[in-house]
């Protein structure tokens, strides 16, 4: 059984525990941002001191804490969708487009696909 699948059975059957990850995702973006505005002269400073390890560090901690919130979201939101469902599906207009116009149309559908599954 793949990690995906046991996500999604974990997610399904613990039902409240979702909806806490879910709940969490949102806090830690909404404590995210309050951190920054709360301490931005101090991130400045910390910054100014030393740019290129400093700006690395922030990039990097940004990226942690944006891959925290969509791991998050993902425990949370597994209890949707069928069970015959591909777990890891990619965006089929990545693979099968040619031209900018038909990857906007293929994205559109596939947002709209990933709206049904969400209500």
């Amino acid at each position: 059984m793949t990690v995906c699948r046991d996500i999604k059975t974990f997610s399904r059957t613990h039902e409240r525990i979702a909806d806490f990850f879910s709940l969490l995702a949102v806090a830690l973006l909404f404590a995210s941002i309050w951190v920054f505005l709360e301490y931005y002269p101090l991130i400045m400073d910390w910054l100014r001191a030393n740019p290129l390890l400093n700006g690395a560090l922030l990039v990097g901690a940004l990226v942690v804490d944006v891959l925290l919130i969509l791991g998050l979201l993902a425990v949370g939101s597994a209890r949707y969708g069928s069970d015959e469902e591909r777990c890891f599906g990619t965006f089929r207009g990545r693979r099968n487009s040619s031209s900018p116009v038909s990857l906007f149309g293929a994205w559109v559908k596939h947002m709209e696909n990933v709206g049904k599954k969400h209500r």
